[in-house]
């Protein structure tokens, strides 16, 4: 694996009690409870917050993508991500959904800026060829 050339930010987070624990992040501006899927805790669950965050860092990387293609991403721009945690040969696993949308644009250009951003994503790039993950242009 190639050492990055710099490192452009670091997330720091202190996690305790597991899924019905919280997290914290070094700066306080993140600070949630945790709860596990499907429970009545109040707290968000570690399947929530990745989807979040992969739904945010694709959304970047299709501004990227669209930039490069001397098109303006529509101010409505949406993905909805669904993260499955399942069981897989006995195991714990994720799977993945990027529900996109594009308004405006015509379907093949959002296709063709959905798997720029997908080839670019730093979550993406992470998942690829460890999870399923479908992504859908709505």
């Amino acid at each position: 694996m190639p050492q990055p050339e710099k490192i452009l930010y670091t997330g720091k987070t202190h996690t305790t009690g597991g899924r019905e624990g919280a997290s914290r992040s070094s700066d306080d501006k993140l600070n949630v409870k945790l709860t596990s899927p499907g429970s009545s805790g109040t707290g968000t669950n570690p399947e929530q917050l990745f989807a979040a965050g992969w739904s945010a860092c694709f959304i970047g990387a299709m501004g990227i993508a669209a930039g490069k293609m001397n098109i303006k991403l529509p101010a409505e721009t949406a993905v909805d991500t669904e993260v499955d945690l399942a069981v897989t040969a006995g195991e714990y696993s994720l799977q993945a959904r990027l529900n996109i949308s594009l308004p405006g644009l015509e379907p093949e250009v959002a296709k063709a800026i959905a798997a720029e951003a997908h080839k670019t994503c730093p979550y993406s790039k992470a998942t690829r060829g460890n999870i399923n993950v479908e992504i859908t242009i709505l």
